[in-house]
């Protein structure tokens, strides 16, 4: 059974940074890609930032050049290190993990941005 639990959201004020991590368990991390999603109240989940299990990244236009995505297989973990944190980064992020066609989630952990 594949598990992805997420930790480390909260409210932080604008400008300010978090980091987000998410630990896999039930599958072999190292050969899937992952990443992060979110939803913001009222709009519909998108992806922010993703990984290929050859470390390949890509990122939103929203958060590019703020964020940070990073993997590490050795402990089945994909975190998000989120810099200059804006209000419209708000939202519950979500850990994502690909596998033969299937989606796997994350509960997923709020991100409240405000001063």
């Amino acid at each position: 059974q594949v598990q992805l639990v997420e930790s480390g959201g909260g409210l932080v004020q604008p400008g300010g940074s978090l980091r987000l991590s998410c630990a896999a368990s039930g599958i072999i991390f190292s050969m899937n890609p992952a990443g992060w999603y979110r939803q913001a109240p009222g709009k519909e989940r998108e992806l922010v930032a993703r990984v290929t299990s050859r470390y390949s990244t890509n990122y939103a236009d929203a958060v590019n050049g703020r964020f940070t995505i990073s993997r590490a297989n050795y402990k089945n973990t994909v975190d998000l290190q989120m810099n200059s944190l804006k209000p419209e980064d708000t939202a519950v992020y979500y850990c994502w993990l690909g596998s033969d066609g299937m989606d796997y989630w994350g509960k997923g952990t709020l991100v409240t941005v405000s001063s």
